[in-house]
């Protein structure tokens, strides 16, 4: 079979031949591969920088996507640490780890979709209480999981949602989407009196956002979780530590290992049904995976690049 293989953290995939899987365990399928996207996580995998690489080469990338199993079912399937992912032919993937799929679906469109619609979707589902009729300011909210977050939050009670991004097309695309309001990053004070902050960005511009979003609450005590998901900007951010002191802020992260994989399998088919609803506007943009090598580090655009045979 053909698949996208990595041989140094520094370098795109390669398209070559590569063994076919063989299914070791009793949970494990071998199964065809219809469509993967092409995420952060899969790119932070494959150049040995997310906190989940294994640092082991070579490696097939790719971390989830829709595949068919031998008795033609499609499921979702996001797999665990494995040198062979899903941008091949074929993979192998832990039964455990995946959901049937409904016939009718685009494969394409909810390959694009659960990966970044996860993020906030768990992160509002499983990380925290998070009631209806809540206001949620989103950092980073013009990329792709950030646009998903606006819509999710919406979809899931919030009263209130605030966009911030750097990006003013891109911001002035998200009213259209259920934003309530859209600031800059040096407006974040008019975000001032959110109950939950989604952060897709961290870094110095989050760290630089606290203070003055703090100081600005109507009331200090009124308690306001920040969710770490993403560091577009940067894996560390100096918080100040008045911050902490002077209003009631909780700081939580967000992903593998602070939710547990059962919790993400159980929200899978209630996302996926969503999407195929036409809930959370989905942009895709479907590559043949022979491509991958020229697309890999493709500028960034709304729409989710998703790798199919």
């Amino acid at each position: 079979m053909r698949a996208a293989v990595i041989t140094a953290f520094d370098a795109p995939p390669s398209y070559r031949e590569h063994p076919e899987p063989v299914a070791a365990g009793e949970h494990d399928l071998v199964v065809d591969v219809l469509a993967a996207g092409l995420h952060h996580l899969t790119r932070s995998k494959a150049n040995g920088s997310h906190y989940s690489s294994t640092g082991a080469l070579p490696l097939v990338p790719g971390a989830d996507a829709v595949v068919r199993d031998a008795h033609g079912r499609l499921r979702y399937a996001a797999l665990d640490d494995t040198p062979l992912g899903t941008f091949a032919d074929r993979t192998v993937i832990d039964e455990r780890r995946s959901v049937v799929l409904p016939d009718g679906i685009d494969p394409v469109r909810i390959a694009a979709a659960m990966n970044p619609a996860m993020s906030s979707w768990v992160a509002l589902r499983r990380r925290i209480d998070f009631p209806p009729g809540r206001r949620v300011l989103i950092l980073g909210a013009t990329g792709n999981a950030g646009r998903m977050a606006v819509q999710i939050a919406k979809l899931l009670g919030a009263a209130h949602v605030t966009a911030a991004g750097r990006d003013p097309d891109r911001l002035a695309a998200l009213p259209a989407l259920g934003a309530d309001q859209t600031v800059t990053f040096d407006q974040v004070e008019r975000a001032a009196d959110a109950d939950v902050v989604i952060d897709y960005v961290w870094g110095e511009p989050s760290a630089d956002a606290m203070i003055p979003m703090l100081t600005a609450r109507t009331d200090r005590g009124a308690p306001l979780t920040w969710i770490q998901i993403g560091s577009l900007a940067g894996h560390t951010a100096p918080v100040p530590s008045a911050a902490l002191r002077a209003a009631r802020l909780q700081l939580v992260g967000s992903g593998i290992g602070s939710v547990p994989a059962r919790h993400f399998l159980e929200e899978l088919p209630a996302l996926a049904a969503a999407v195929t609803r036409g809930e959370i506007d989905v942009r895709a943009r479907a590559v043949p995976l022979a491509e991958v090598s020229r697309t890999w580090t493709a500028a960034s655009t709304d729409e989710r690049i998703v790798f199919v045979p």
